[in-house]
């Protein structure tokens, strides 16, 4: 498949002394990926920089500012978890501006499939409020931008470790964005129970599969493969977007999942095939994970799935 990989060093900008969501996640994931020479088979593309005016597709204008005006004076935390520095407003409409880039490129065509490498991550983000590591939501954003550029059904696949409360809360009234998520439950941010499936006209569009601690492949990978493909077929989207948060992975210090380096490579590969039986292009766009190892080796897992497919 013609694959791009969206990544600018502006994304190690925002980085706060010993905190697990650094700067070095991106740069031990580029090293593999060059040491491997994955870069030599994808198409690389530099991501732009996201008008305020594209962030409010899902986010509250004045939130927007808010933040703005919060790393203006220099940052600091905007809750318990979820710092900000000087740079961190400018690095967060780029890192928003890598998904709309990949959308724009897979609507011309150009690639078939595309991996993010942005940061910071953006999953737990909601419409007026920074949480979980998360100032904007990359994937959120992305879906609304991809909906304005005709992919009109927008399927969202998130199988980071924690449930991604910002995007299930942004389409959960809304049956035009499927939004599935497997995540060890209960765990942060205690949303995602199974009881969780939409409201008003977007009841049954909400699927969560939550997994208990010590969940591993033989738990897992398999709802890629046998539920999640009905699932997607039946939805019949028009492009699938991928929350890809690496923290499901056994050697994470954050989180209590079991999946290995092939586990994952078995869940993007079945989420891939799936894109490329239906003929709709893929994005995924990096989250969670937080051993450097185990994170550089299953992005490279999940970008090696995409150019051999």
């Amino acid at each position: 498949m013609k694959t791009g990989l969206i990544y600018d060093e502006i994304y190690l900008k925002h980085d706060y002394v010993d905190h697990p969501e650094r700067k070095e996640r991106l740069i031990a994931i580029m090293e593999r990926l060059e040491k491997e020479s994955a870069l030599k088979e994808v198409i690389q593309i530099q991501p732009r920089r996201a008008t305020p005016e594209e962030v409010a597709l899902n986010h509250d204008s004045s939130y927007i500012q808010e933040v703005h005006d919060f790393c203006q004076s220099g940052g600091g935390f905007l809750d318990p978890d979820t710092y900000a520095v000087e740079d961190s407003y400018d690095v967060a409409l780029t890192a928003v501006g890598g998904v709309l880039e990949g959308i724009d490129r897979l609507a011309k065509g150009e690639i078939e499939t595309c991996f993010c490498a942005v940061r910071p991550p953006g999953h737990h983000a909601e419409y007026a409020k920074a949480m979980g590591f998360c100032l904007f939501n990359n994937v959120a954003v992305g879906a609304r931008y991809a909906q304005k550029k005709g992919f009109k059904k927008v399927f969202i696949i998130d199988f980071d470790a924690h449930h991604g409360n910002g995007t299930q809360r942004s389409f959960y009234q809304d049956d035009t964005v499927f939004y599935f998520s497997t995540h060890q439950y209960p765990f942060y941010p205690g949303t995602g129970g199974p009881a969780e499936t939409g409201a008003g006209k977007g009841e049954g569009f909400t699927l969560n599969v939550p997994m208990p601690a010590g969940a591993g492949d033989g738990e897992v990978p398999p709802v890629y493969e046998k539920k999640l493909p009905e699932v997607i077929k039946e939805f019949s989207p028009s492009i699938i977007i991928v929350s890809a948060g690496y923290d499901l992975h056994a050697d994470d210090p954050l989180t209590y999942l079991n999946v290995s380096t092939e586990g994952i490579r078995r869940i993007a590969g079945s989420i891939l095939k799936t894109a490329k039986d239906l003929g709709v292009p893929s994005l995924f766009a990096l989250e969670g994970g937080y051993n450097l190892s185990a994170l550089s080796e299953s992005v490279l897992a999940t970008v090696e799935e995409m150019v051999c497919l």
